[in-house]
C-alpha cells in the first residue's frame, strides 16, 4: 500500500507543488489539501510547505495558524501523526505551539537565497532517518524571517534534549540563535526547518544535488515499517 503524504496550501503557499513532486520522487502519493477544510482525507503524514501565507501580515504563519485544517492537524500531530513544516510551515509550526520559540526577521532585514550548508543533528526522527548525525548538506534556503528566537530555558531544553534537528554550518544566514536550521518535538514525529529540502531531489534543479531526498524516505520508510 502506497504512503499517502499531504501537502497544506494557504493563500500565499509558493512550494506546495514542488512538495509534491518530491513526495512523488520519494515514492510515496502526494495529497493536496487546502486551508479551508478540516479533513486530511486520510493521509499518513502532512507536510506544510513554503511561501508567505497570508502576506505573512502580522507575523509569518500567524494567520495562517487559525485556518480550519489546522485545527486537526494540531490535534492528529499530538496524537503521532507525522508532520514536517518547511520555511512558512515551520512558521505556521510555532505560532501553532506545536514546536516552541519563533521566528523573526534576518537581522540583516535583508530576504536571503542561497544554497546553505547543514549539519545534521539528530537522525532520529521520522523525517531524517535516512540521514546519519553529524552528516553535512547542502540545502537551498529562501527566507525574509527566519531567525530563530527562544527563551533561554527552551534553548537549553532544546540542547539538552538533542531535539536541535539542524544546525547552519559556515555562517549563520539570519542570526538564530545557537545556529538553529530546524528542530523537532520531544516525540520526534514533528519536524520544522527553514531550508527547502524540496529543493534538493533532483539533480538538476536546487543545488544540483539530491541531499534533501532523504527527508521524504525518511517518512515513507517510517510509514511502512510503522
Amino acid at each position: 500500500m502506497t504512503a499517502r503524504i499531504g501537502v497544506v496550501t494557504f493563500p500565499g503557499s509558493l512550494d506546495d507543488r514542488d512538495t509534491q513532486r518530491a513526495i512523488r520522487v520519494a515514492g510515496a502519493e502526494p495529497v493536496a489539501l487546502w486551508h479551508k477544510d478540516k479533513g486530511l482525507k486520510q493521509v499518513d503524514a502532512v507536510v506544510l510547505c513554503g511561501g508567505f501565507s497570508y502576506g505573512d501580515y502580522l507575523r509569518a504563519g500567524a494567520i495562517a495558524r487559525f485556518s480550519p485544517v489546522m485545527d486537526t492537524v494540531i490535534d492528529q500531530a499530538k496524537a503521532g501523526l507525522p508532520v514536517l513544516g518547511i520555511c512558512n510551515g515551520f512558521q505556521i509550526l510555532t505560532e501553532a505551539h506545536l514546536l516552541p520559540g519563533g521566528m523573526l526577521g534576518n537581522d540583516h532585514l535583508h530576504f536571503i537565497c542561497r544554497d546553505q550548508k547543514l549539519r545534521v543533528e539528530n537522525a532520529d526522527t521520522a523525517w531524517t532517518g535516512d540521514y546519519t548525525a553529524g552528516q553535512e548538506i547542502h540545502i537551498p534556503l529562501k527566507n525574509m524571517d527566519g531567525r530563530y528566537v527562544a527563551d533561554r530555558r527552551t534553548l537549553d531544553e532544546l540542547e539538552a534534549e538533542g531535539r536541535v534537528a539542524f544546525r547552519y554550518l559556515d555562517m549563520n544566514p539570519n542570526g538564530s540563535l545557537n545556529d538553529i536550521a530546524g528542530i523537532t518535538n520531544a516525540a520526534g514525529n514533528v519536524v520544522g526547518l527553514m531550508p527547502h529540502p524540496e529543493h534538493a531531489v533532483e539533480p538538476l534543479i536546487g543545488t544540483g544535488r539530491t541531499d534533501g531526498l532523504p527527508f521524504f524516505t525518511s517518512i515513507l520508510k517510517k510509514l511502512v515499517n510503522a
